[in-house]
């Protein structure tokens, strides 16, 4: 990696979840990292957690001392998160993040947007989805992440702050553990997690809204922004796991009527 990069202070908000605390770990050799959470009780052991409320936004903006990108992964998660869940982890503390980032002079933020941002083009099987089709989420939460695109691009619109959308697809270490084909064929393995955001760091794009997901043969959702203005090279395949085999159903398998819930 660049010799630059390792001169890259970056803040990870969310950083004791599931995909904030892989990156904490895998950015570690090339990035000065600043690990936020919410709760010091949740700190790996050895870790120093930045607390901070991110609905609060004095706490947020002090988290960005000498920030160069700001690698956003916190709020609520779960595609059937409550409104209030949403309202204030998604919603007001993106809006704080991205406000603090400003304020600070930070050049970048990356933020963890989602495929259900798009997910009723999922539901009712209307593939392929491409990254400047209309907002569809198919949740609360989805909903809230189109909130923070559309925010984002006013950020960068307004005050020239880069914003990088990543549509982020199902991270899990096994994929082989979901039987449904549309989780699979959206998996985003950890190692082309950390590949994406890295790309989402560097690339010279100042704005965009990018689907994060592997190279599955499978997938429905279009990565040519990705690559080409990203330079985002996926390497990992679900197909490629021992035991995997691909059932191809042209137009792609069927999604239940019920999706995205328990997705």
């Amino acid at each position: 990696m660049a010799e630059t990069n390792a001169r890259r202070r970056v803040l990870i908000t969310g950083a004791t979840g599931g995909i904030g605390s892989h990156l904490a770990t895998a950015l570690a050799e090339d990035y000065e990292l600043v690990l936020h959470g919410r709760s010091p009780d949740k700190a790996p052991e050895g870790v120093d957690l930045a607390i901070a409320d991110l609905s609060e936004y004095d706490e947020v903006l002090a988290l960005m001392d000498g920030v160069d990108t700001v690698v956003n992964m916190a709020g609520a998660a779960a595609p059937d998160s409550s409104w209030d869940a949403v309202l204030a982890a998604n919603i007001i503390g993106v809006r704080n993040v991205l406000e603090a980032a400003r304020e600070a002079g930070v050049r970048r933020v990356v933020l963890a947007s989602s495929n259900h941002a798009m997910g009723m083009y999922d539901r009712y099987e209307q593939w392929p989805v491409y990254p400047d089709q209309l907002p569809r989420g198919d949740s609360l939460y989805g909903v809230s992440k189109v909130f923070g695109e559309s925010l984002g691009r006013f950020y960068h619109d307004e005050h020239g702050l880069d914003v990088i959308n990543l549509r982020i697809g199902w991270f899990s270490e096994d994929p082989l553990a979901a039987e449904e084909d549309i989780l699979r064929a959206m998996w985003l393995s950890p190692a082309d997690c950390t590949r994406v955001v890295v790309r989402a760091i560097e690339a010279e794009v100042a704005f965009g809204l990018y689907y994060a997901i592997s190279d599955n043969p499978n997938r429905r959702w279009s990565l040519t922004n990705t690559s080409l203005e990203l330079g985002y090279r996926p390497q990992d395949s679900w197909t490629s796991l021992p035991g995997a085999e691909e059932r191809i159903v042209e137009g792609g398998a069927p999604v239940r009527d019920d999706w995205p819930r328990d997705s």
